[in-house]
């Protein structure tokens, strides 16, 4: 286990890599999003001890109904299937579960049922676990933006007031704190439209291997390698 000096509290995750990890097996690129969900689980499960206090995955982005119509069906099939099998098992666990994003266009049963799991655990103490679905990074400013302006024209905000920790209130999820490190799987090299605002000072992992090869070992190794830089936040010197 990493030490526990300087332990990442808030880790993300783009899940990259679940169609060619398939690919390479010779099986549907359905068979990768499968094992997929399984990598969610572990790292869900591994975290408490690790010390990690919050979890972000990049499940499904906005960019993502360009996809194929079938995988795309598959892949709310999947997220209906944990939504009504693994609820329950965070609440025992005390877990909260949270979604960020846009609604539409998802399908309104999904709306309904991510609703439900949130207000269930809303009042869990434990771990947060945080699905990005139909989530983008620009389309969360820009939300955020409209809302600020409707405040602006309703009179309870001034432009000139307006600091980045104000602004930061207008996202999906302020009382989150911002990650301390973000994991990329697959060896791309990019942030594509993920929690742009909230990255601004997290330390950044890629990791070589496929999402449905990344398990709490290679998180393990992802914390160690965390331990080894020095945040310094803009200034000079470790904060």
């Amino acid at each position: 286990m990493p030490e526990k000096l300087k332990i990442p509290k808030h880790v993300a995750f783009i899940m990259d890599g679940n169609g060619r990890w398939a690919k390479t097996k010779g099986w549907p690129r359905v068979k990768g999003h499968q094992e997929g969900v399984k990598r969610v689980k572990e790292i869900i499960n591994a975290a408490p001890a690790l010390g990690i206090e919050c979890l972000t995955f990049f499940a499904f982005s906005t960019e993502n109904w360009s996809r194929p119509q079938a995988e795309i069906s598959v892949l709310m099939r999947y997220l209906d299937n944990f939504l009504r099998t693994e609820i329950q098992v965070l609440h025992k666990k005390n877990i909260r579960f949270m979604v960020i994003g846009r609604d539409d266009p998802l399908p309104k049963y999904l709306q309904k049922k991510i609703k439900a799991a949130e207000e269930k655990t809303k009042m869990n103490t434990g771990l947060k676990v945080v699905l990005a679905l139909n989530y983008g990074g620009r389309e969360e400013i820009m939300d955020a933006a409209k809302k600020f302006a409707h405040d602006v024209l309703s009179g309870k905000m001034a432009p000139e007031r307006l600091e980045a920790q104000e602004f930061s209130a207008y996202l999906y999820a302020p009382e989150l704190p911002d990650p301390d490190l973000l994991i990329r799987t697959s060896s791309e090299m990019r942030l594509s439209n993920f929690m742009l605002w909230q990255l601004t000072y997290a330390e950044i992992y890629f990791s070589s291997c496929y999402w449905p090869d990344f398990g709490t070992s290679q998180l393990r190794e992802a914390i160690k390698e965390y331990q080894k830089r020095e945040r310094r936040f803009g200034g000079l010197d470790a904060q």
